[in-house]
């Protein structure tokens, strides 16, 4: 059976390019133009992978995402956002989004991003299950929930938040280059910059109570990577 992926797009000529670009590839393909449309879209096509534009109508791109977590959805997703737009890329990332692609997009910068997601979410429930909760600090993160916790307060992790713990957990105290991190988690295909790393890191450090200047766990080596430590 053929990997579905649906296009959260409203813009007809957009979406019909991606739907030509994914079928010539071997996808199969579902659409929906609204925002406010997509919950129901998500739930009829159930795809493998979800490309959400920012702008929609009825319901923003953003909206969507949150709504999409908050019912534990661990759908790959990948965002449009439109160019120069780096404030959209942070907020993505932040409610959920896995990666992000800017518009106008090549088509092998695109490919490679899907490519990626498929090949490396960790979503799969049959996997979580087999994963025990772990400690970083005073946070508990379980994989089975995709959730962080910190005394009452929980987070909820994304695919990619997560496999990022549990590859800092699995090396405490080890130096993880930019470059082996984006290889174990974006894919060794990504074509991206270390930007999108560097972001979600921010994201985690949020949610483990670290502060920017000062990161108690998630701890940055100038000009090498990250490593974990306490």
């Amino acid at each position: 059976m053929k990997t579905l992926i649906l296009i959260i797009e409203d813009d007809a000529h957009i979406a019909l390019g991606l739907e030509e670009i994914l079928k010539t590839e071997g996808f199969q393909t579902a659409t929906c133009r609204r925002g406010d449309e997509a919950p129901s879209a998500v739930k009829k096509h159930q795809p493998e992978l979800i490309i959400l534009d920012v702008m929609l109508p009825g319901l923003s791109g953003f909206d969507v995402c949150k709504q999409l977590r908050a019912k534990q959805l661990t759908t790959p997703i990948l965002m449009l956002t439109a160019k120069g737009q780096e404030m959209d890329k942070v907020i993505g990332l932040e409610i959920g989004a896995d990666d992000y692609v800017t518009k106008p997009f090549g088509v092998r910068e695109l490919l490679a991003r899907i490519h990626a997601l498929l090949r490396r979410t960790p979503g799969a429930p049959q996997a979580a299950a087999t994963s025990e909760p772990f400690r970083i600090g005073d946070a508990t993160i379980d994989p089975q929930r995709f959730q962080l916790k910190r005394g009452r307060a929980i987070s909820d992790l994304t695919a990619r938040e997560l496999k990022l713990l549990q590859i800092f957990h699995a090396h405490r105290g080890e130096v993880l280059s930019r470059d082996r991190l984006l290889n174990e988690v974006w894919g060794v295909k990504y074509y991206g910059t270390t930007r999108t790393l560097d972001q979600v890191i921010v994201q985690l450090r949020r949610k483990l109570g670290d502060t920017a200047a000062s990161p108690r766990h998630l701890v940055t080596v100038h000009a090498v990577g990250y490593k974990l430590t306490g």
